[in-house]
């Protein structure tokens, strides 16, 4: 009688690209970022609530808590979106993906992230510090009389997180290549330690 694999599990996990000395450091570092400015969602919260008392509860709006609202909302999502590629969280066309084997998957991420992706991305990240650098020269601030100034610091979270996400992705591509080639080589597992 054989011993059932965990591969036979109806509810086994798929499995996964291994990981190398460069990936492995590089989605510590975006994890240990992510994890970070993820209470920065506390912040926003907090803003959004403060906002909601002063309009609803005190009848005084505010245009500047409104205005951080959505820098804090607009900041933490692109500074967090990194995170979510190195946990494999982000939305996947997952059906048409579990039917393929792990070598075409790496394949077809391998492409999608040198040939698109990156180069998108370096474009973008290009464009967008000269967008914020502008906004930091001429000294831009908000439109409405009692908005927030600074607007630069904003702008420059969009460059930060397209980065970010290219550094997650550049790991991910890099763990393709050390599947697909044994380039670069293949982090060893570490054994737990023999207690007896």
């Amino acid at each position: 009688m054989s011993t059932p694999h965990a591969s036979d599990s109806p509810h086994a996990l798929p499995p996964e690209l291994p990981t190398n000395r460069v990936s492995h450091a590089l989605d510590t570092a975006i994890a240990v970022l992510g994890k970070g400015l993820s209470w920065l969602w506390l912040a926003t919260l907090a803003v959004v609530l403060a906002n909601v008392f002063s309009r609803f509860i005190l009848g005084r709006g505010s245009i500047a808590l409104e205005e951080l609202s959505w820098h804090f909302f607009g900041a933490t999502m692109i500074l967090t979106l990194a995170y979510a590629v190195v946990t494999d969280d982000h939305v996947r066309v997952d059906v048409l993906r579990e039917r393929f084997s792990l070598r075409f998957q790496a394949w077809v991420e391998l492409l999608g992230i040198v040939v698109l992706v990156l180069p998108v991305l370096a474009f973008m990240v290009d464009g967008l510090a000269e967008y914020a650098y502008r906004s930091f020269e001429r000294g831009e601030h908000s439109q409405a009389p009692s908005g927030l100034p600074y607007r630069f610091i904003i702008k420059s979270t969009l460059p930060l997180g397209m980065a970010l996400i290219a550094l997650a992705l550049s790991s991910r591509a890099l763990r393709c290549c050390t599947y697909l080639f044994d380039f670069p080589r293949k982090l060893p597992l570490r054994r737990p330690a023999d207690h007896r």
